[in-house]
């Protein structure tokens, strides 16, 4: 009897733990640190598709205002002018930095970033335990975020250098240029932003407009080439093939990628959708074509047989 017990108690234990695994996985929150900083979704390949709502749900708190009201040395933010309100583009008080790339007006209207477009996974192993002055340069300190992936791409320096036909940094020749990129750009390099984290329509649309006294405005493209550069160093960008472009590669190109990375293209539209669009294009000018041909074919008639069809 008494090992009857014992086998009934050890098989309900045995079902528990089974069990166990499916009912954390329908749990509505983890409230263990360690399991969520262990979660799938911080590693590849579940990091890929994550959503912001999904990242939000436990870091909701990068999107709170927070802005200090005033510096510990007592300047007020109201009184100072931040280093990214410099630019015309800009309006508004002071945001924080997630702020500035998620929610602000601006972000919203030409840019569509995501929380994975820079955390793309990180490892708590690959962390270093130690300031970098102690250790050997096994570990990486800046694990959360690649700046070469993602922030160099809109802080980077204007290379200028590489620009046929401007003689110095934007800074220094805008006003001889019309202060308008398009001076070249109407023509030049003109498949561009066809990213996915970008508002290309946008883009072409603000680079249109004028600012208040009716005068061009080049700070929409100069904000992300160079007027907000937080690096010395340029970002290699893809040259995508563009309409009248010169069939000669110049040197400084010769290793430039002509696509933009796999995770950043925008999806390619639907070849049946394309083919459908040719065949709806052939069928909507058949019917003029086809009664063009009738009325050539067909003899006009004469006065005779006029009169005689209308007795």
């Amino acid at each position: 009897m008494h090992k009857e017990r014992i086998r009934r108690v050890l098989s309900l234990c045995f079902i528990v733990l089974l069990w166990s695994p499916f009912s954390a996985s329908n749990a509505t929150e983890v409230t263990d640190y360690e399991r969520a900083r262990w979660d799938p979704i911080h590693f590849k390949p579940a990091i890929d598709n994550a959503t912001d709502e999904q990242c939000l749900a436990c870091h909701q708190e990068v999107l709170e205002p927070s802005v200090k009201p005033q510096s510990p040395a007592g300047v007020k933010a109201t009184d100072a002018l931040a280093w990214y309100q410099t630019l015309d583009v800009y309006s508004g008080d002071q945001e924080t930095f997630h702020r500035r790339h998620l929610v602000t007006p601006l972000a919203k209207k030409l840019m569509n970033l995501k929380c994975n477009f820079c955390h793309q996974g990180n490892g708590p192993r690959d962390e270093t335990p130690y300031p970098d002055t102690k250790g050997d340069g096994s570990y990486t300190l800046r694990k959360m975020v690649n700046p070469e992936e993602t922030c160099l791409r809109c802080h980077g320096q204007f290379n200028y250098k590489i620009m046929t036909g401007l003689p110095g940094h934007w800074n220094d020749v805008r006003e001889m240029m019309g202060n308008s990129c398009l001076s070249c750009h109407a023509i030049f390099r003109t498949e561009r932003h066809q990213v996915n984290y970008l508002n290309a329509d946008a883009i072409e649309a603000a680079t249109k407009e004028k600012t208040a006294d009716g005068k061009e405005n080049s700070d929409i493209c100069f904000g992300c080439h160079g007027g907000r550069a937080w690096y010395q160093l340029e970002f290699p960008y893809p040259r995508h093939a563009w309409k009248g472009q010169d069939p000669k590669v110049p040197d400084w190109a010769k290793d430039r990628p002509t696509e933009s990375e796999e995770r950043f293209r925008l999806p390619a539209k639907p070849v049946v959708e394309k083919v459908a669009d040719k065949v709806v294009e052939k069928v909507a000018d058949k019917p003029a074509a086809a009664a063009k041909a009738d009325t050539a074919a067909k003899p006009a008639k004469s006065a005779t047989d006029a009169k005689k069809a209308s007795d």
